[in-house]
């Protein structure tokens, strides 16, 4: 039996182009369209992990607009997407948040724009991994720190298109890694 799959939209710790670690702001655009994602290839929970609580206090702003009566009527696609949304301070509590939920720590798995060692591309993955349950972590700004990815038990490899151009926003990644583990064959 598949376990829950979740994603991790990581905002610290979190590189710049410096490669200093530092923390990103959550963007209303993030919670909703990557939202509409999750809910498209049915991911169990969505994850906004950031320490700060004027960020939780943001998100939870969104979503209580996103609860009322009037946000039902108005689109309740959009309703029923941003349900799967929760919010973390840290990875760590995510992996808690999940372990609680499903009785069993999650496969952590890490994506990244960057060639590193032993990553693993999609299609070589061992369909076994879905018997336990799943966090995929992308991260924003210029991607999850490598802390991050030492921790991981998979780091994917990078998206490739058909230039050396390499620079997608979250949200086209997280759909497109989404597609590629998720949608018919």
């Amino acid at each position: 039996m598949n376990k829950g799959i979740y994603l991790g939209l990581v905002h610290h710790p979190v590189c710049d182009k410096y490669e200093n670690t530092v923390t990103t702001s959550v963007t209303n655009m993030d919670i909703h369209d990557i939202s509409r994602s999750c809910k498209t290839f049915g991911i169990s929970g969505y994850f906004i992990i950031n320490p700060l609580d004027s960020q939780r206090i943001f998100v939870e702003r969104v979503l209580k607009f996103w609860k009322s009566d009037i946000a039902k009527r108005y689109n309740s696609d959009r309703v029923e997407a941003l349900s799967l949304v929760r919010f973390a301070y840290t990875i760590e509590d995510t992996i808690n948040q999940i372990k609680k939920q499903e009785n069993d720590l999650p496969l952590v798995i890490t994506t990244t724009a960057n060639e590193m060692k032993d990553q693993i591309a999609i299609k070589d993955l061992n369909p076994e991994i879905f018997q336990k349950p799943i966090l995929i972590l992308f991260g924003t700004g210029n991607g999850l720190c490598n802390e991050i990815h030492l921790r991981a038990d998979i780091i994917l490899k990078p998206i490739k298109g058909r230039y050396k151009f390499n620079h997608l926003s979250v949200r086209s990644a997280v759909a497109i890694i989404l597609d590629r583990l998720f949608s018919e064959k």
